[in-house]
């Protein structure tokens, strides 16, 4: 079945708590980004490691259109490369713009429903400790320079890393309800 495509425009939980997830992105500090990230890795593990990764909830009659773990998994760990790279645009290029991203066309093209949860697991630690590690290395005077989606909504590094950490916070919710 297929997912009901997300047009949400995320960048609220720069300003507001997420009701869902709880985490208040703003109350981060920038530098904890990366050692948050590793925090979470073991838990994306854990719902990986269930014999029910790959199956999408039941919703009433019939199977859901809500992502199995393992797909919101093949999302995160995408999610974690293209941060990466957004970070080192931010780094090295003034006022960058980043290139759009559409993450429901991602993961029909990536057939994220047939990825195994044993690999994507293991893709997804290893995407996160690289991602972490980008951020760890971010110096104090480098958290101001600026970027900007083509939507013209514009972030800092500290944003930046702030909204890409309520993805990996508020997915790993999503798995775990």
């Amino acid at each position: 079945m297929a997912i009901s495509p997300d047009s949400k425009d995320w960048t609220w939980v720069l300003t507001e708590p997420c009701p869902e997830c709880g985490l208040v992105a703003s109350e981060v500090p920038p530098e904890d980004i990366g050692a948050r990230v590793r925090a979470d890795l073991p838990r994306w593990e854990a719902v990986l490691a269930k014999p029910s990764a790959g199956v999408r909830p039941a919703v009433g009659i019939g199977a859901s259109d809500i992502w199995s773990p393992a797909e919101y998994a093949c999302h995160v760990r995408d999610v974690f490369g293209l941060f990466a790279e957004r970070l080192e645009l931010v780094l090295t290029e003034d006022d960058p713009q980043f290139a759009n991203w559409d993450q429901d066309a991602t993961a029909i093209e990536n057939d994220y429903a047939a990825q195994r949860a044993a690999t994507v697991s293991a893709e997804l630690v290893a995407a996160g400790t690289k991602t972490a590690a980008v951020f760890d290395a971010v110096s104090a005077a480098a958290w101001g320079r600026a970027g900007r989606r083509s939507n013209g909504s514009v972030f800092t590094t500290a944003t930046l890393g702030q909204y890409f950490l309520h993805d990996v916070v508020h997915h790993l919710h999503d798995v775990n309800r």
